[in-house]
């Protein structure tokens, strides 16, 4: 039905608009202010995932069935890709845990944007913790941009839309 407001909500939406913030982690609950930590733009991420592992529950006397539960709930690891630039922030944030600070945990926001640039969806990566920083592959018969790549763990993934 034209005009009808549930319809434009289940229109897919496109997965190229999108713009990353990230956000302090030291105290939990609350709105996190934005940093500048990264300058630049991401030209992929994958990873926004999460997955429940079932409980199978065995009854007595019931040889062919078994009840399912939910079990715990597990997070794969976020992978923030973009073109190399001079801006050494994420190797940096990468070399702060790396060497011991526990407190350079940071909340990732991942904002899914329509055609007009409006926020439609966002994705929240709470506590996030570089795990893996990978510089652009060399090679000097290239003629494609180096892409560097920061892995994430993270503590919870929320969605909004």
């Amino acid at each position: 039905m034209i005009g009808d407001p549930s319809a434009a909500r289940a229109a897919p939406l496109h997965v190229f608009n999108f713009h990353v913030t990230f956000g302090d982690a030291s105290f939990a609950g609350g709105d996190s202010a934005e940093l500048p930590l990264v300058e630049g733009a991401f030209a992929e991420i994958s990873g926004l995932e999460a997955t429940l592992e079932p409980k199978s529950i065995r009854e007595g006397g019931l040889n062919g069935l078994m009840h399912q539960r939910a079990g715990p709930v597990t997070h794969a690891t976020v992978i923030l890709k973009r073109g190399v630039t001079r801006a050494r922030d994420l190797a940096r944030w990468f070399d702060v845990i790396a060497s011991g600070h526990y407190a350079g945990r940071l909340n990732v926001e991942v904002e899914m944007r329509d055609g007009l640039g409006e926020p439609v969806m966002r994705f929240r990566l709470l506590r996030a913790l570089p795990v893996k920083f990978k510089a652009a592959d060399l090679n000097a018969r290239a003629t494609e941009v180096g892409i560097e790549e920061l892995h994430l763990v993270h503590e919870g993934l929320e969605q909004e839309s």
